[in-house]
């Protein structure tokens, strides 16, 4: 008997995925099974309305390689088309803040959604089971319903206004759907602990089933309805995009950290920026520090400050402009950077001034050493559900620069950037880490401290996913709430701007698995969302 392990932030999911582990699924499979669960049980961080990139990992197949299904902008999008609508940027560098938050809620700020079509490519390509079986028990929860859970209620009612950003309780009651799924008959939000069905979205996922793939929702009745609907609602997307869009799949990103190579998405996803981060960390000998420290919190600020100035110099899809990746993971440019921080000096990240994003993750090793890391979200909810669809549309245009001339700008069909970095992480030619993280710019600071947790500080996973963690993606020192106050005070001390978040467990959602040499997997989910790891024992 060996072992397989699903890790996600959604208990319901990694049920699913088990099962199909158990059933003899592999890892795809059971990624699958996993992620449609996803979008009915935590519909406003991921579904058929979203995207994503899928790391996959299968050595008996020689297979390896990142399944990249992202969002892409509407073909009647351009480069200027709201420059003069700008108010600010998060202070997160999540995304932009425009007049009447018309790229961030509503049918103009949605993208083309790519994560059907992911979807039902990996199951042809890496997959075992069948189109209607992984998607049956994401229709049963949506029709029989399922228990609101901790952490989709707090995302449901913070409070978004400080970030510029529309809150999500609006989202929620932006079309009739939301108003009826969400909300009980007198208006009251439904709270932890009710059962939640959307009957619509149940059967959206049947039509899908029985169609036996993703064309229904790109060139058949699905893409009739969704347009019609755009074309009513004053949305960008029509038939064309649904039709013409594409997915791509791309070699993994490659870097070093203490001996073990490091796997990651490439732009437009966020490995380069995962794996510069750990190259100028490698010039650091963090096992030595004490961890959480004045001295290890001021080190990795300082070099995620440098991380973030690369990303958001270069960040864009290289379909479309020239991202200079090579450069960016190099070990010259990472000692540059080392250097700098040895010699005291302070980077800047500038931004237009005037958060934790939307997304979720999942991780799966199989008992036959495949590895799958999938991030996939609706980036940010736009609030627009298609009546008698029930799923909710990705709201991402947001992301884009909306100057024109930049790495990140608006173009026609050009991929929303990432802020993913689904990783694995090699010892020789062994998989030893399979990690990652939803939490928008927050996710490579995240992946980046739990992997130096396992491999620096020689924490077990589960340790190493809920030790505490620190984020600088501004000018500002954001700490989560078991950083001591002593730290905090020695850093104010020496003039560093620190905010401390009330949550305990903060700054996006660690979920791991590492493999030790023997084989056997063992899997973390981040107690500060409602997830889960399980381990099962299959036969071979």
């Amino acid at each position: 008997m060996k072992n397989a392990t699903i890790s996600a932030p959604q208990p319901e999911a990694v049920e699913a995925g088990a099962a199909v582990l158990q059933r003899g699924g592999n890892a795809m499979d059971a990624a699958l099974a996993c992620a449609f669960v996803q979008g009915v049980v935590d519909p406003q961080m991921s579904g058929i309305g979203g995207f994503g990139s899928l790391h996959v990992y299968m050595p008996q197949k020689g297979v390896h390689e990142v399944l990249e299904f992202y969002a892409r902008a509407p073909l009647s999008a351009t480069p200027g088309m709201w420059s003069d609508k700008v108010l600010g940027e998060s202070r997160d560098g999540f995304g932009y803040i425009l007049e009447n938050n018309i790229s961030d809620i509503g049918y103009q700020s949605i993208c083309t959604p790519g994560s059907l079509k992911g979807y039902e490519t990996a199951l042809r390509d890496y997959g075992t089971f069948d189109w209607a079986d992984l998607i049956a028990p994401a229709i049963q929860y949506a029709r029989e319903g399922f228990m609101v859970r901790d952490h989709m209620h707090w995302y449901w009612a913070k409070d978004q206004s400080n970030d510029g950003f529309a809150n999500t309780l609006d989202k929620l009651r932006y079309s009739a759907t939301g108003r009826r799924v969400y909300f009980h008959d007198d208006g009251r939000l439904r709270d932890v602990g009710d059962i939640l069905r959307n009957p619509d979205m149940g059967n959206t996922l049947e039509r899908i089933a029985r169609s036996g793939g993703s064309d229904i929702f790109y060139h058949g009745e699905l893409a009739e309805e969704i347009a019609d609907d755009f074309a009513a609602n004053g949305g960008l997307i029509g038939r064309e995009d649904l039709a013409q869009y594409e997915l791509s799949r791309a070699k993994p990103l490659w870097g070093e950290y203490r001996g073990h190579k490091i796997a990651s998405s490439p732009a437009p996803g966020s490995g380069f920026s995962l794996i510069g981060l750990l190259q100028m960390l490698e010039h650091f000998d963090l096992g030595k520090m004490d961890h959480s420290s004045t001295d290890h919190v001021r080190l990795l600020f300082e070099a995620m400050k440098r991380m973030t100035i690369d990303k958001d110099s270069n960040m864009g899809d290289p379909q479309y402009v020239e991202v200079p990746v090579d450069h960016l993971v190099s070990k010259e440019h990472a000692t540059e950077h080392a250097t700098s921080i040895r010699a005291g000096e302070r980077a800047d990240v500038k931004r237009f001034d005037v958060s934790q994003r939307d997304t979720t993750h999942i991780s799966v090793v199989d008992s036959m050493g495949n590895a799958v890391a999938m991030t996939h979200t609706l980036g940010s909810p736009s609030g627009a559900i298609t009546d008698g669809l029930g799923f909710m549309y990705n709201g991402t245009m947001s992301r884009f620069n909306p100057f024109p001339g930049h790495p990140g700008s608006i173009a026609p069909g050009k991929r929303r950037p990432s802020s993913a970095a689904p990783t694995i992480v090699f010892k020789g030619d062994k998989p030893v880490i399979v990690i990652g993280a939803p939490g928008g710019s927050y996710i490579a600071p995240a992946v980046a401290q739990g992997i130096m947790n396992m491999i620096d500080f020689e924490m077990p996973v589960l340790e190493a996913v809920a030790a505490p963690r620190i984020v600088g993606v501004s000018n500002k020192i954001d700490i989560c709430n078991r950083i001591r106050r002593s730290v905090e005070a020695e850093l104010k001390e020496e003039g560093y701007g620190v905010v401390r978040t009330p949550q305990t467990f903060a700054f996006a959602a660690l979920h791991a698995i590492s493999i030790d040499a023997s084989g056997v997997s063992r899997g973390a989910a981040d107690p500060g969302r409602d997830g889960l790891s399980l381990s099962v024992k299959v036969a071979n």
